[in-house]
């Protein structure tokens, strides 16, 4: 594990010392060329394709994500009908580990489904596959594009239900200062700045954020009890980017990352935390022959105390969690016309971890044993895919072919005095999975556009289910080390209509199926285990709407799924149940009015609807609909009020229902505070 001291040395190594080595040697280069060209420094990845709107994406522009009513980049994409987390808390609420992402309501164990990058780097936590959401700030960001659906091709393993990707903004959009402080009515505040001078012919971009606040008690009122506290929270994230031109065509982006995140949840001493440290490199070409060549690596943590809900003892210390990741990505785009985009590469990535815990007797608070586990998974991948414009059409195909390995597989088990009570090595598996994707739009030249598409996906099971059991206290989830990769096929049909310029409307009919779903199977009475799936089905539509009347605009999203498990052997009682934490029903709508520079009052309709909490449709999560405030006045100069509203209408958001054991989500929160920026 790396500690915070190590990367900060390395931040001012690659920020000051390399990037500045480079910024000579780019001012050499561009000392000996002719200035009758513009040097264009983007701090972006390579552009996206024609052909990328025929795989059902959706864009979020900078003005909605700073304008969500809680500052949470979790909430600004729930705006995307079809996205959910695996549970309804935001991350100052829930446990990390359960923080995992999908799209189309495809289900899942708390381990993400969709691939999300930030600045082309996945996300998700090596070896939980969760999303360290508080990491993530809506203000470094400049856009998100959504794709539903599989993401074979350049995206890679884990993009099984689709993409999410984020680009950092750069300082024509954050300004050369950036600042916000805010508080609410729980006392809870919210600071962010960043600053973004020009350095050389290139940027740099220094932010930071610290959320901290005492939160609500997710338990109602009528199951608290004396040890029942509130869900405090106290992050914070530190972000830097240097980018630099290499010469006319090339440019050279580095960023680091490093955050904290500490959290009770439901008893005094539930205590969790999560802190990583993240570097990446990345040379983007632009000339004739198109390059997108990354490097990154990851260091992360994750500690977790687990207290009874009969004694309100600690019964297991998740106390060390240390994992990394590896990888890396070479795309080229060779110069082929006009009508064709070839895009063709490699990509690696690696998650290693190890897991060390105690357990606790729940009357005594004696120490009665350790337990250890970890692994570690590769995958590399090939692929090719093509764009071709022939007039209105535009088709597309790709293939993907990835050689994964899973290894290193143990898990250890000791008493109380170090006596070994279990010592299993796992074998080492490995294959080779081929995914595909392909589609057609049609521009009919009467403001209709017309799409089709047919892909498949892979993900390997991450560490965490392989490896690790966890007890949500009193139920205990067995892990699997003999999971299968999951593998979906899906197709799309859908059309994009604009019958005026104000005017935009999407629909989408999809079919999605996962084999081999990876779940968390009921053995018994509080007993489960991580399973395989014979499949989850899932067909549905997607709805999206945009008008755009001068000062007022309107957003809406809506999602309807019709999922279901196939399961047969000893699963075969989960047989046409609808799979945990699915609801049938999601949307989304945003009336916003801006009505001078600076300005912009909104507020956001959103519904999700009812859902299991699990595998065996018994104890339900009831649909939920909230109304949330954004406004934002400017007062003076560069410095604006900001006022924000969460829940209006203080509706009841039920979380977790564990036999009759229920968490709720955020109530009526009001913000207020100011902005500064120039």
């Amino acid at each position: 594990m790396i500690s915070l001291r190590r990367l900060i040395a390395l931040l001012l190594l690659g920020g000051g010392i390399f990037p500045a080595s480079v910024a000579m040697a780019s001012d050499a280069v561009v000392d000996n060329i002719p200035d009758d060209r513009d040097i264009i420094v983007t701090g972006n990845g390579l552009p996206e394709t024609p052909a990328t709107p025929a795989y059902d994406t959706q864009r979020i522009d900078r003005e909605t994500i700073l304008t969500s009513s809680s500052g949470r980049i979790e909430d600004v994409l729930s705006s995307v009908a079809g996205f959910q987390q695996f549970r309804r808390s935001d991350s100052r609420s829930s446990n990390p580990s359960a923080q995992g992402v999908t799209l189309r309501s495809l289900g899942g164990n708390a381990t993400s489904r969709a691939l999300m990058m930030l600045d082309g780097v996945p996300l998700s936590d090596p070896f939980f596959g969760y999303i360290p959401f508080s990491a993530i700030v809506p203000e470094r960001l400049e856009n998100i594009r959504v794709t539903r659906g599989g993401g074979s091709g350049p995206f890679g393993s884990g993009a099984l239900a689709g993409t999410i990707e984020l680009e950092s903004a750069d300082p024509s959009e954050l300004g050369l200062v950036n600042a916000s402080a805010l508080g609410n009515n729980r006392g809870e505040t919210e600071l962010s700045g960043s600053v973004a001078p020009t350095v050389g012919d290139g940027f740099a971009v220094v932010s930071g954020r610290w959320d901290r606040g005492k939160g609500f008690y997710t338990s109602p009122g009528d199951q608290r009890v004396p040890a029942s506290a509130r869900a405090a929270f106290d992050s914070w994230s530190f972000s830097g980017r240097l980018v630099q031109p290499l010469g006319r065509d090339f440019e050279i982006q580095f960023r680091g990352l490093a955050y904290n995140d500490e959290r009770t949840l439901r008893f005094d001493g539930a205590d969790s935390s999560t802190e990583g440290q993240d570097i990446s490199i990345r040379l983007v070409g632009r000339g004739s022959w198109q390059v997108d060549a990354l490097a990154y690596a990851q260091w992360r943590n994750f500690t977790n105390i687990v207290i009874s809900s009969s004694t309100y003892s600690k019964v297991l210390d998740q106390k060390d969690t240390p994992s990394t990741g590896l990888g890396g990505k070479l795309e080229i785009r060779p110069p082929l016309g006009e009508d064709h985009i070839l895009r063709f590469g490699i990509d690696y990535r690696r998650s290693k971890g190890d897991l060390s815990e105690d357990r606790y007797s729940s009357y005594s608070g004696a120490l009665t044993g350790r337990r250890f586990a970890g692994g570690k998974n590769t995958d590399l991948g090939l692929f090719v895919e093509n764009d071709w414009t022939i007039g209105r059409l535009i088709l597309t195909g790709g293939i993907r072919a990835d050689r994964w390995q899973i290894a290193g597989g143990y898990f250890l088990e000791t008493d109380e005095n170090g006596e070994l009570l279990g010592d299993n090595r796992y074998l080492t598996r490995s294959g080779w999975d081929v995914s595909y994707r392909m589609g057609a739009m049609l521009h009919t030249g009467k403001a209709l556009t017309i799409r089709a598409a047919a892909y498949s996906g892979l993900r390997l099971p991450t560490l965490n289910e392989l490896y690790r059991p966890f007890t949500v206290y009193p139920v205990v989830t067995r892990a699997n080390a003999d999971l299968k990769n999951e593998r979906l096929h899906g197709v799309d049909i859908g059309l994009d209509w604009q019958p005026v310029s104000a005017v935009t409307v999407s629909l989408t009919a999809f079919d999605n199926k996962v084999k081999n779903a990876v779940a968390n199977v009921t053995l018994a009475e509080n007993l489960r285990q991580r399973r395989n799936l014979d499949a989850i089905d899932a067909r549905g539509l997607e709805l999206g709407a945009k008008v755009k009347l001068g000062t007022l605009s309107f957003t809406s999203s809506l999602s309807y799924t019709d999922a279901k498990v196939d399961s047969s052997g000893d699963a075969v009682a989960l047989d046409d149940n609808r799979p945990p934490q699915t609801p049938r029903w999601a949307g989304s709508a945003t009336l916003a009015w801006a009505p001078f520079k600076d300005a912009r009052l909104s507020m956001t309709l959103r519904h999700i609807g009812r859902q299991f909490e699990d595998d065996q449709e018994t104890t339900i999560l009831p649909s939920a609909t909230t109304l949330d405030l954004f406004a934002q006045l400017p007062v003076f100069g560069n410095v604006s009020v900001i006022a924000r509203t969460e829940n209006l209408f203080d509706e009841e958001i039920v979380t977790r229902n564990q036999a009759g054991s229920i968490d709720l989500g955020v109530p009526r929160t009001v913000w207020l505070g100011i902005r500064y920026g120039f």
